[in-house]
């Protein structure tokens, strides 16, 4: 198991994670020298920075997709016991104030969604997160349809953050992408717009792509071409 280096190339990077595949995250951890605990309720996210670690991700918390040099997005994809998504994907944080002065071209969201690295995990509630394998990697790019779809979901949303309606933005809106809160309290407020244009106090939020969505695109990911 090579692990922490820095990928050359879009070609090394995906031959690494597959070379992943199989692998409990127990064993990630051990080569990392990172406890993995049984219990997934105290380890959210693990998964994901156990990968970043082994395939050496370098964005950090940057706005900015975790392979930067080669502009490649890492997503780890949960399956239920039935090989499906079994939760929303994050993409990224939304900066409330800026959103009236970014487009979809330089959105963060496009940033991170241009080219992204799927891993699915094992995520069966059974199995204890030690034991849950790590599957087969896909590099996707969205066809013109899934950009198509992406990008009316993030300007509908954003116009609605930028015009002050944040407070109306639920978990429903959106075909592919939604917008959901992102916090451990309710206590953990931002600055936003309000309709008027003056400061109001609301919940952090995250874009986040629908299980329906990652579903149908490892499936098409999955299909012999």
């Amino acid at each position: 198991m090579k692990k922490g280096t820095v990928p050359f190339s879009e070609g090394e990077l995906l031959e690494r994670a597959r070379e992943l595949g199989g692998y409990t995250l127990g064993e990630l951890g051990e080569a990392l020298g990172v406890a993995v605990p049984e219990s997934a309720a105290r380890a959210k996210g693990m998964a994901g920075q156990l990968l970043e670690k082994m395939l050496g991700a370098t964005a950090a918390s940057r706005a900015e997709p975790d392979f930067v040099g080669l502009g490649i997005e890492l997503k780890t994809i949960p399956l239920d016991a039935t090989g499906k998504p079994k939760e929303s994907t994050f993409v990224c944080s939304i900066s409330l104030s800026a959103m009236a002065d970014t487009d979809w071209e330089r959105s963060t969201v496009w940033k991170k969604l241009r080219k992204v690295l799927f891993v699915p995990v094992e995520a069966a509630s059974k199995t204890p997160l030690r034991d849950r394998r790590v599957g087969r990697a896909f590099m996707w790019t969205p066809n013109a349809d899934e950009k198509r779809r992406l990008r009316a979901d993030w300007e509908r949303l954003a116009s609605m953050i930028a015009a002050g309606d944040v407070e109306q933005i639920t978990g429903h809106l959106g075909d592919v992408l939604q917008v959901r809160p992102k916090a451990a309290s309710g206590r953990s407020l931002r600055r936003a717009p309000d309709e008027e244009g003056a400061v109001q106090w609301t919940m952090p939020r995250g874009f986040y792509l629908r299980p329906s969505f990652t579903e149908n695109v490892l499936a098409r990911l999955r299909r012999p071409e």
